[in-house]
């Protein structure tokens, strides 16, 4: 079975598991923010949630923490779990309509999770950032997920969901304005307030350590249509938008934007499993906007300049584990209460359609990579778990966009996330 016909008799999504969601993970850093997400946003609901991870006395110190939000979490579940031991994952699997894991790299523990669903049609979200990874999931899941009937959605924090579907409400608005999509998009990450998470360090790291293992996964990676399905994987060339430029549709400098490698992929497989509704000749670009003036063009020449020399960093064996102790966080830290409060940002994205440009945006509130990210991981575990029924998209291994789209798009709209178009 392809990927292009893809099955049509899904597992019913009858709420007849023990649990509607289980977050495994939630013992670390950003599982702990998802864990108060799902404890604040649906206190008092019927909502069946479960905590997982291999250490049961900080889960205790977890579910602790919650029960300060209400008594009632007092009462709810933990399950233990191991990445590493799959008869756990198994048993895990089997007793929830989803799994929600923040359990990364993903490359290093997520593979047997996502075995585990698929054999058993569990559906499962993650906060993954790794093409390479995600690329094998793909190519060794892809059948067996839309056999079983497992929706498989990884992207689904800061990377990629406001650029999935971010792009996706521009193309619906440009249907519903002119009758057809966008043949270009442009993606502006407009200001962004917060700091790297040791997580996306963690996986940029494994990123790296993969391609000197596995040199051809440098040309996969390169290829802008990586994550397509099979037959899928090229098309139009892309704008390489690695240069500091000025732009007067953005009003300001540009550079490059440190997620673009990732989320363009992204996008292009939803267009590819969304039945190319964007176009076959679709071209879809990320930058960074870093203002006006002298100021703005210094910015947008040091990003340049320090994403490069980060990447030569950590791709040089004798230099990485200086950068990793002395500058970059470590995975399982993150900043203060306070500062993750603090952050913010807002994308832009402009769309082309017959001469007419198709403007929206896209805002959350608190740190992307913590506070953001675990408001869009979490409402998409809620989303498949309580419309997964209503949901249109097939099984298999998807998108944001391709899954969910404007269901989850109404979802984080709830939850305080900006997402229109003017």
């Amino acid at each position: 079975m392809s990927e292009s016909s893809p099955a049509q008799t899904i597992r019913p999504r009858d709420r007849s598991r023990t649990y509607d969601i289980v977050l495994l993970g939630a013992t670390g850093f950003t599982g702990r923010y998802v864990a108060l997400e799902l404890a604040r946003r649906y206190l008092g609901s019927d909502l069946r949630w479960a905590l997982a991870g291999r250490n049961l006395k900080k889960l205790e110190r977890v579910r602790a923490e919650l029960a300060e939000i209400d008594p009632s979490y007092a009462a709810i579940d933990l399950v233990i779990a191991d990445s590493k031991d799959r008869v756990s994952l198994d048993a895990l699997a089997a007793s929830t309509s989803v799994v929600c894991t923040t359990v990364g790299p993903y490359a290093k523990y997520g593979s047997d999770l996502v075995a585990a669903c698929v054999a058993v049609g569990t559906d499962y979200c993650d906060l993954t950032g790794e093409v390479h990874w995600a690329r094998d999931m793909i190519d060794a899941h892809q059948e067996a997920a839309e056999a079983s009937g497992a929706r498989i959605v990884n992207f689904c924090g800061f990377d990629s969901i406001p650029s999935d579907l971010g792009t996706f409400m521009v193309q619906e608005a440009a249907k519903e304005r002119h009758g057809k999509t966008c043949n270009e998009v442009r993606y502006y990450m407009w200001r962004v307030s917060g700091g790297f998470s040791g997580g996306t360090v963690d996986s940029m790291v494994n990123t790296i350590e993969s391609i000197k293992e596995r040199p051809e996964l440098r040309k996969v990676l390169a290829n802008p249509f990586a994550l397509a399905p099979e037959g899928d994987r090229t098309g139009p060339r892309q704008p390489n938008r690695m240069s500091p430029h000025y732009s007067e549709e953005a009003r300001g400098w540009l550079g490059p934007f440190v997620m673009a490698p990732v989320n363009t992929r992204v996008v292009h497989r939803s267009n590819a499993l969304l039945g190319h509704e964007y176009g076959r000749d679709f071209v879809y670009s990320e930058v960074m906007r870093t203002g006006t003036g002298a100021r703005g063009a210094m910015m947008a020449a040091g990003i340049t300049v320090g994403l490069g020399a980060l990447l030569a960093s950590l791709g040089a064996d004798a230099i990485r584990p200086l950068v990793q102790k002395y500058i970059l966080p470590k995975p399982g830290e993150g900043p203060t209460p306070e500062a993750v409060e603090a952050g913010f940002f807002e994308a832009r994205i402009f769309g082309d359609v017959d001469g007419e440009v198709v403007e929206g945006k896209v805002r959350g509130e608190r740190d992307p990579g913590y506070g953001a990210t675990a408001t869009m991981l979490s409402e998409a575990a809620v989303c498949l778990a309580l419309d997964g029924e209503d949901l249109q998209s097939p099984a298999g291994i998807l998108t944001p966009a391709s899954a969910m789209g404007h269901t989850l798009i109404a979802r984080l709209r709830d939850a305080g996330m900006t997402f229109e178009v003017s």
